[in-house]
């Protein structure tokens, strides 16, 4: 560690590469040496959060520190993952969720309930455009449904439970959800708005890791979102995570990915349906 706290170590190839493996082998996400700076960065202002010199200094203490690390761990996690989203991202695919998945459901009558996954929620913004999307469906045609959202950041689900956003960042929002779906601030400078409670009744949200052996959702899926993600996985991850996704998504069911990414050369029981849109077989 150097002396002059204004002039932190650089964090070295070979301490990027220990912080790499361990991400790599806890959420399965691709760490190649180009991902060296955006680490470092965030590293930093971890190590300045616990009074450390810089990254280096934080790789000795997560590296040797004898105390228990499952805490510091989340903390490498949470810094780790990219949380870009938006309300009503990609808007294509909540169209085809109203328009085409749910009266699909309704015609073939597979269940009391409509239920949806957003495989790795982010902030929120995701699980939260679904949710309107069928409130007002279920305004015009009652139904019930229910929103599993999920991801491995506690610190972006703890944003997500709170559904504080800026007012800017909910201009993708149609007007018509915004004024029945949103609550603005009582202190009008602050210019924030929270969704609505009976939005945020629709959104069960928990901590999920997609590396692991069982995902714990028991029942039978819907829709799942899944966008976005897979471009940080190995062509190995993505086949073995998708598969067991699979395994929750009921025959008929709709699996949506990120338009930047395919499923094409993966061994699954899905059929494309319209643009990064599947169906399950």
């Amino acid at each position: 560690m150097t002396d002059n706290p204004f002039h932190p170590e650089t964090l070295s190839d070979r301490q990027f590469a220990d912080f790499a493996a361990v991400i790599s082998a806890k959420l399965g996400i691709k760490m190649p040496s180009s991902k060296k700076t955006m680490l470092h960065g965030r590293l930093q202002r971890r190590a300045r959060a616990l009074g450390l010199d810089g990254a280096a200094a934080y790789h000795h203490h997560f590296f040797t520190n004898p105390e228990p690390q499952e805490e510091e761990l989340q903390h490498l996690l949470n810094l780790a993952t990219t949380n870009k989203t938006d309300f009503f991202r990609e808007p294509a695919h909540f169209d085809y969720l109203v328009k085409t998945a749910l009266p699909e459901w309704r015609r073939a009558n597979r269940g009391p309930r409509f239920n949806v996954w957003s495989a790795g929620c982010s902030t929120g913004e995701e699980p939260y455009s679904i949710a309107m999307a069928l409130a007002a469906e279920a305004e015009r045609e009652f139904f019930d449904f229910s929103i599993l959202a999920s991801d491995v950041s506690t610190k972006v689900l703890q944003h997500a439970m709170d559904a504080i956003y800026a007012e800017e960042h909910t201009t993708p929002i149609p007007p018509e959800a915004r004024r029945k779906y949103l609550l603005r601030s009582r202190d009008r400078s602050s210019r924030k708005v929270r969704c609505a409670p009976e939005i945020r009744a629709r959104v069960r949200f928990g901590i999920l890791n997609f590396l692991s052996p069982a995902y714990g959702i028991e029942e039978p899926l819907d829709v799942i979102f899944f966008r976005n993600v897979m471009i940080y996985f190995e062509r190995e991850t993505q086949q073995e995570v998708v598969a067991k996704m699979c395994r929750h998504l009921r025959s008929g069911g709709h699996l949506f990915i990120g338009h930047s990414e395919t499923l094409n050369g993966l061994s699954l029981p899905l059929k494309p349906v319209g643009a990064a849109t599947y169906r399950r077989l």
